[in-house]
């Protein structure tokens, strides 16, 4: 299975992204996302060369054009007339006189009034009209996917060929030159406004998705091992190459630190100004800038596999998600131009049959319900909204993995909060330490100690702990081992994480040692202490450690409660240091002492009562993130927890929590606002026209301005006060 990525241009609606939809999934496309807003579509491919070949054929027939991802970034070919802003251009002139030709009596201009001229007139534009929506409304005919060019090309043509046939016959008063050429005209303006619209609110992704050339100090050695430095682009560098970078330059790639330290600024990732400080063994991110400092680094990663081209990535697939709100929308989509063609058609007969108007008045209100019709409000509406939600997002380090989210933000009434990582800095210390059981260990011979001939010494302890440590992910057993780090590392013959106990490992000669929290032995009397180490089902020792609340958890808390939303600590850590971090912050309910097992039913139990956000830092959240309503994870969190997060805060903190929450509902609201316009236009414009109030000309303009509409409404969200 080959995901592929394409851009799909020439796409100006919901109901274009729906018919290129259909194509790929007739093919057996499995997966298909398509961007009404960006032109990103993605999809899998199960090996089928020749239906990804027969996809792309058909989908150009359309009237779309497709651009792998070999292709993006190539200069194009300029075309003539290749943009709707050319084309109106080309088309307004003519437009403009034959407009002039209804009033060619009044200002004495005898010779406009002549239906020959007026055919020659306006058949460039039509001409060019039906090169584009006339081709691309006879495609997607015959493909079974009507779209709404169908409505333009019936519309403009019905208006020309009455015409023509007024021409013919010699009847000035079946001549509508003028609207045939104005409702080609306006609407292709109308179309170039959607574009500009568009193209505004994905803004900010675009700068995201930008891959600067910059200039690296590259680092290589001749035969005598001298270093020599010489200056390359970046995106010639590879994994493994070696690089200097100095105050004020840019992180050319994704790299580690070997020597030296830094302070680099996040801002493009984070949304935070404030340098962070860097040293030997921590990673660079690609596009960030050292404000102060010079390292030696080696590059981990380029291209496809950088932070910031992943980050894009998941922004880029949020945005082709359909939220429930779209559902709707879409199904209607699907039906909307049969369903405007047949109401084109009762109108003529209702105005001409029964209303006794003229055929001429009958056909003119036919014509202006099928340009007045718009699927592509309906369609826009929320892929507008969601791209400015998630730009604006961007540009403050939050990072929204499933749009849904957005929806489901202004449902929340509760909010889960683990506690180390989280609510906590996840940046321990060791505060205290109990060496236990001395007299039987200065009996025992224990070849992996090195002369254990005493009592069990502290250095020995430290040993033990961290050969058992460094191989946890868990926050805690990271601190331990940072703190403890040693050369002289116990060997173990099989070593393992237990999740939400602690590690377990097994020496050459079959020793069994744990360390954990009090769960690795249920007869432990004393439970106040942070972990506990075993040796053959022996306790020999204890640790204490000691965390920092964050700054901002205080504030974010405050917040919950003044939305009324129910705030709930749950944590793996002992009752006495959870009702601590509870009390501090103010926190409603303290669940503590759980596994991660527990934690998941937890979970699901309250996701049952009401919708539920769980807020995770740490391989033991995933599970029970997974089963949020709404999941959010810190940047710094596991690699498993930021997988299973709908929602990633890149600002190394919680501060930014009320503003994802905030932006999802505001967004969510603007994408019904959105829908509502796109609805209510829909319901009075096609009666105001089939009943003569809009003429097919004015119909054309309503049509390109009704997006425009959706466009500004979703831009307003750049600039909201969200918080």
């Amino acid at each position: 299975m080959e995901t592929i990525n394409w851009t799909v241009q020439g796409m100006t609606c919901g109901n274009c992204a729906l018919s290129v939809n259909k194509v790929l999934t007739k093919q057996g496309m499995q997966k298909v996302q398509v961007n009404a807003v960006t032109g990103e579509v993605i999809f899998d491919n199960p090996e089928a060369i020749s239906a990804l070949t027969i996809a792309r054929k058909n989908i150009t027939d359309l009237g779309y054009k497709v651009v792998d991802e070999t292709q993006q970034g190539l200069p194009e070919k300029k075309q003539f007339l290749s943009s709707y802003l050319n084309k109106f251009w080309f088309c307004l002139p003519f437009t403009l006189v034959l407009m002039a030709g209804h009033w060619a009596m009044t200002f004495g201009f005898h010779f406009l009034h002549n239906a020959w001229l007026q055919m020659a007139i306006c058949l460039p534009v039509y001409s060019i009209g039906m090169s584009f929506f006339g081709k691309s409304a006879y495609k997607s005919l015959t493909k079974g996917i009507p779209n709404m060019n169908v409505l333009i090309a019936l519309g403009s043509s019905a208006a020309f060929i009455y015409s023509l046939i007024g021409t013919i016959t010699g009847d000035m008063n079946k001549i509508f030159y003028e609207t045939a050429a104005s409702i080609i005209t306006i609407v292709f303006f109308g179309n170039w406004m959607e574009d500009y619209s568009v193209e505004k609110t994905e803004k900010a992704i675009n700068e995201m998705t930008k891959v600067q050339k910059v200039m690296a100090n590259m680092i290589a050695y001749d035969d005598a091992h001298n270093e020599n430095i010489f200056p390359v682009e970046n995106i010639h560098l590879k994994v493994g190459d070696l690089i200097l970078i100095k105050t004020g330059e840019q992180v050319p790639m994704d790299c580690k630190i070997l020597s030296g330290e830094a302070e680099a600024n996040e801002a493009i990732i984070s949304g935070e100004s404030v340098p962070l400080f860097k040293k030997q063994g921590d990673t660079l991110i690609g596009g960030s800038v050292v404000a102060n400092g010079t390292v030696k680094c080696y590059v981990t990663a380029t291209g496809k596999d950088t932070v910031m081209n992943g980050i894009v990535t998941m922004m880029k697939q949020a945005q082709g998600q359909k939220p429930p709100v779209q559902q709707l929308a879409d199904k209607i989509s699907a039906i909307f131009v049969p369903v405007v063609v047949s109401i084109a058609l009762l109108t003529i007969l209702i105005n001409y049959f029964f209303l006794h108007n003229s055929f001429q008045e009958s056909l003119m209100r036919s014509i202006a319900v099928l340009v007045i019709s718009c699927p592509c409000a309906m369609g826009l509406a929320t892929p507008a909204a969601i791209a400015v939600g998630l730009g604006r997002a961007a540009k403050h380090g939050i990072l929204y993995t499933q749009t849904e989210s957005m929806e489901l933000f202004a449902q929340i009434k509760q909010i889960v909060f683990d506690k180390t990582g989280t609510l906590t800095t996840g940046d321990f210390r060791i505060e205290n330490v109990g060496i236990l059981n001395d007299e039987w260990f200065a009996n025992l011979n224990d070849n992996n100690f090195s002369a254990i001939d005493s009592p069990l010494s502290t250095h020995n302890f430290q040993k033990l702990v961290y050969s058992l440590e460094k191989f946890s992910n868990h926050p805690i057993a990271k601190s331990i081992a940072k703190e403890w780090k040693t050369t002289e590392v116990i060997k173990w013959k099989k070593i393992e994480e237990i999740k939400g106990v602690g590690m377990k490992a097994i020496d050459k000669e079959g020793n069994t040692y744990l360390i954990g929290s009090a769960k690795i032995d249920e007869t432990i009397v004393d439970k106040n202490h942070h972990l506990y180490v075993k040796k053959n089902d022996v306790v020999i020792g204890w640790i204490d450690i000691a965390d920092e609340i964050r700054e901002e958890a205080k504030a974010v808390i405050a917040f919950c409660k003044r939305e009324g939303i129910k705030t709930i600590l749950l944590s793996g850590d002992n009752m006495a240091k959870c009702k601590i971090v509870g009390d501090v912050l103010g926190i409603d309910e303290v669940i503590a002492e759980q596994s991660p097992k527990q934690k998941l039913a937890f979970i699901e139990n309250l996701c049952k009562l009401a919708p539920t956000v769980m807020v995770g830092d740490g391989i033991n959240d995933a599970p029970a993130l997974a089963k949020a309503t709404i999941s959010i994870s810190l940047s710094s969190a596991s690699q498993l927890a930021i997988q299973s997060a709908s929602v990633v805060l890149m600002n190394h903190g919680l501060n930014k929590l009320p503003m994802a929450m905030q932006l999802g509902k505001h967004t969510y609201n603007t994408v019904k606002g959105n829908l509502f316009w796109a609805f209510c236009y829909n319901i009075i414009a096609i009666p105001f026209a089939a009943i003569g109030l809009f003429t097919p000309t004015v119909g054309a303009l309503l049509m390109g301005c009704s997006d425009v509409v959706l466009a500004v409404n979703s831009l307003r969200l750049n600039w909201k006060n969200v918080v």
